[in-house]
């Protein structure tokens, strides 16, 4: 991998921007993010005064534009129009990567269609932090925020309960407690990392099997971010000794007792106690 070390001498192109942006803790910003922002004509955001905070902490003094889900559609003509006069305008969320259940998309659309420049400038995500901590397999599906309503919980998650996959949900605290009842119906077989409060003061991760899950267990508040293991698949395993086993106990005999041969046979296959015991005893006697 090449990686680019004279960030000096960045060749700003005009176009859309899209910053990552901390999704907790404010020194979670990369040196790029910092720059591109600073060279902005325009920073379009979701709630000017929560971009406030991390443009004031680093002095970054670029012209904002209250951009969310709910003025979007009217915004854009308005921004494509600054981005064909050959500005750059950079677009952030409140917190971590923009797009990801984030507004965004109809913005970024208009720009391909218009072919004007996109760039991304990578950083932070809930999403990216929650699943590189989780330990489950590295093949992700992720769904964005909860499913709203029963009828789109069951129709969803009939699917999602098949997936041999991760999977990720953002959900707030209050929905998830009153939701453990139907994740534990579709997802009962999972592994389940319950995420709060990332990279923030009160940041704590909780560890169960779905089938443990109780609201008791755990204090949430806030936004949280849910990560499933994949679907555990029990393998069928033959029930008798087959020639491999007999051969390794053969082999065992002469360093372990019955027992640690008992022992350490019934751990890898499920074998009874009392096949595994008869043959070597077999053995024993043949000798």
């Amino acid at each position: 991998m090449n990686l680019q070390t004279d960030s000096e001498n960045y060749n700003f192109k005009y176009g859309l921007y899209i910053v990552s942006t901390p999704i907790g803790n404010l020194e979670d910003i990369t040196l790029r993010a910092l720059k591109v922002l600073k060279k902005s004509d325009y920073i379009l955001c979701e709630d000017t005064r929560v971009s406030r905070k991390l443009l004031s902490k680093y002095q970054i003094k670029s012209k904002l534009i209250s951009n969310h889900k709910f003025n979007e559609k009217k915004n854009l003509k308005k921004i494509i129009d600054i981005l064909k006069s050959d500005k750059i305008v950079s677009l952030i969320s409140d917190a971590g990567t923009p797009t990801i259940s984030d507004p965004g998309n109809i913005l970024i659309k208009e720009c391909i269609n218009n072919k004007i420049n996109l760039i991304s400038i990578p950083g932070p995500s809930a999403l990216i932090a929650a699943f590189s901590i989780s330990g489950f397999s590295d093949k992700l599906y992720f769904y964005g925020f909860f499913p709203e309503n029963n009828s789109e919980i069951k129709q969803n998650f009939e699917i999602l309960s098949k997936l041999d996959s991760s999977i990720v949900f953002f959900i707030s605290a209050k929905k998830f407690n009153r939701s453990i009842g139907v994740i534990k119906k579709y997802f009962l077989d999972r592994e389940i990392l319950i995420c709060k409060e990332i990279t923030k003061y009160y940041e704590e991760y909780f560890r169960f099997q779905v089938k443990e899950l109780d609201k008791n267990n755990i204090s949430l508040k806030g936004e949280i971010t849910l990560v499933l293991s994949k679907k555990r698949i029990f393998k069928k395993v033959s029930n008798n000794l087959n020639e491999s086993d007999k051969i390794k106990i053969k082999k065992l005999i002469k360093k372990l007792s019955i027992k640690e041969i008992v022992d350490l046979i019934k751990d890898e296959r499920k074998i009874s106690k009392r096949e595994i015991y008869n043959y070597c005893l077999y053995i024993k006697n043949e000798k």
